[in-house]
């Protein structure tokens, strides 16, 4: 058992959860009983209390039991924006012990059929301006859908810049799909809930960076254990008010801005797309008190002019995950909050986070240290012998948040995981290590390794290190081809508003700060960069794109 990091594990907090035997469902249902004027939601200004929201959500699920046919452990694609809707879906699903499958809302219309195909889903509920890419498979591999428009929830007037999207009008729905209302007025009644904690219940699909995307199955066991403990470590309570940018569908979002905080009574701000000025504004008006985000959205809300103006005064927590957080950042932030930033880590295999830093005592660019009843180590990936601290291989771990396994996928579920300890390792995939404290490290993706002349270079670092350039906003490193490194260092760069770079002069900067084959030998400047919907550079984008255009350049 990896235990070194009890030696700073958080004051008052207990090494071991005993998790609670309700469902997810019955944790909303409760909270309703227990606060039912008390705002569950807040969309642009518009409240929906706790118990309007449970009653929504009863609505939905018996329309999806009595006319879709959905029965216990069937498949219901989850196919919108954070938005009322997508919550009232979510535990409606849950209401009928079925399985969510949330789907990326940018997906189209052939992502949606490997999905469709793959998890045997015949119902989709989705939003109205991404609907007609899911039109596409009705007839076909589905054949309920039922659509939502985002303004239907608006019913204050609000003030806020509000996403087209969100501000459109209802369109018509073309049969055999069906408005979201028509699904509620029906007034169809649900059979009686009844789960229990081995029963399936969401079914999230890894990003597919190395091939087709794979549904990663959850019990409500690992669920409620990732939930349960999010709020166990990071103390939130029922008047606790979370900003909600980060999308519901990945499963940070998913468990840390919505389940967490419905689970504990507590009343979620949501936005459909991310403004940094409406941010801001949200967090005044309504004295939000968390916010979990990105290293993206923390770089563009801070770049704003007006930034340091902005009351943030209600914030008692802030972090996130999914990459690092640069230094520079991370300061400017505590400048503007007095907060540190709380990094963590974790995958759609373990729906959220194994590893978090200790609110009482954080480090900057690192992953955390193992959470409640996780067991996590670094092992060669080769061989899977354990190594010692400070020594680079696989993060892999045990606990009870660990995924059952891959849709469908035995063969590649059983690649993952191994024993040892009479526990069951997930192998993560991602290069890092501990050091003497129990603090864990991200060196990179186990296959995001360059190699410039037998010399390993880990991208993620040079990022973290140029991020502290004044000029720089954002940056994705990669490898390209070059004639006698092999490989080298190509650095793709946002400047900052009103900055004047050269290349040659980050070149400088850099060599002023890192070793020689660290320093990027080519560097190009961009408007943007490929994200995907959590707001995570996508690297392996700008790789493919390298390898597919790139020559060796003859210049040693």
């Amino acid at each position: 058992m990896f235990d070194r990091h009890y030696a700073v594990w958080p004051k008052g907090v207990p090494k071991h959860l005993t998790l609670p035997a309700t469902s997810l469902y019955e944790n909303l249902e409760l909270s309703a009983r227990r606060y039912p004027n008390k705002p569950a939601l807040l969309y642009y200004g518009s409240a929906l209390s706790y118990a309007a929201l449970k009653d929504h959500v009863d609505r939905l699920a018996g329309w999806l039991e009595h006319v879709c046919g959905v029965q216990r452990q069937d498949r219901v694609l989850l196919y919108l924006q954070n938005s009322p809707q997508f919550v009232i879906a979510y535990y409606a699903i849950q209401r009928l012990t079925a399985v969510v499958v949330p789907v990326n809302p940018m997906s189209k219309a052939e992502e949606l059929r490997h999905i469709a195909r793959d998890t045997g889903a015949t119902t989709i509920i989705s939003g109205q301006e991404i609907f007609p890419f899911a039109q596409a498979l009705l007839g076909h591999e589905l054949k309920h859908a039922i659509v939502a428009a985002y303004a239907d929830y608006l019913t204050t007037p609000s003030d806020l810049s509000l996403p087209d999207i969100v501000a459109a009008p209802r369109a018509p729905v073309p049969p055999p799909a069906v408005s979201w209302g028509t699904a509620l007025d029906a007034g169809h009644a649900a059979s009686p809930h009844r789960a229990t904690h081995d029963n399936w219940c969401v079914l999230p699909y890894s990003s597919g960076t190395t091939g087709a995307p794979k549904g990663c199955l959850h019990s409500i066991r690992g669920v409620t254990a990732t939930l349960f403990g999010s709020i166990a470590w990071n103390p939130a309570t029922p008047e606790s008010v979370q900003l909600v940018t980060l999308p519901l569908f990945h499963v940070t979002g998913m468990q840390n801005s919505m389940n967490a905080p419905l689970f504990n009574g507590a009343t979620l701000v949501l936005m459909t797309r991310w403004d940094r000025k409406v941010a801001a504004e949200l967090i005044r008006r309504h004295r939000v008190t968390h916010w979990r985000n990105i290293t993206t959205m923390c770089v563009d809300f801070l770049s704003d002019p007006d930034a340091s103006s902005w009351d943030l005064s209600s914030l008692i927590g802030i972090g996130g995950g999914g990459a690092p957080m640069p230094r520079a950042v991370a300061a400017k932030l505590k400048d503007f909050t007095g907060l540190d930033y709380i990094e963590g880590y974790g995958l759609s295999e373990t729906i959220a986070a194994t590893h978090i830093n200790p609110v009482d005592n954080p480090k900057p660019q690192c992953l955390g240290i193992p959470v409640f009843d996780v067991d996590s180590r670094i092992v060669n990936p080769d061989t899977l012998d354990e190594l010692g601290p400070n020594e680079t291989g696989e993060i892999v771990m045990a606990g009870p948040q660990i995924f059952l396994g891959y849709w469908n996928r035995p063969e590649e579920t059983a690649q993952v995981f191994f024993e040892r300890d009479g526990k069951r390792f997930f192998r993560s995939g991602d290069l890092g290590y501990y050091d003497e404290q129990g603090y864990f490290y991200l060196v990179d993706r186990l296959k995001r390794m360059i190699n410039a002349s037998g010399f390993k270079v880990w991208p993620s670092e040079i990022e973290a290190m140029m991020y502290a350039h004044p000029g720089i906003r954002e940056v994705c490193v990669i490898a390209t081809a070059d004639a006698h490194r092999g490989e080298t260092v190509k650095a793709v760069i946002i400047p900052k508003e009103g900055a004047t770079l050269t290349a040659d002069d980050v070149q400088a900067w850099c060599r002023e700060r890192m070793a020689a084959y660290k320093v990027p030998r080519v560097i190009t400047f961009a408007d943007s960069l490929p994200k995907s919907a959590t707001g995570k550079i996508l690297w392996r984008v700008l790789q493919d794109e390298e390898r597919a255009t790139a020559k060796p350049d003859a210049a040693d």
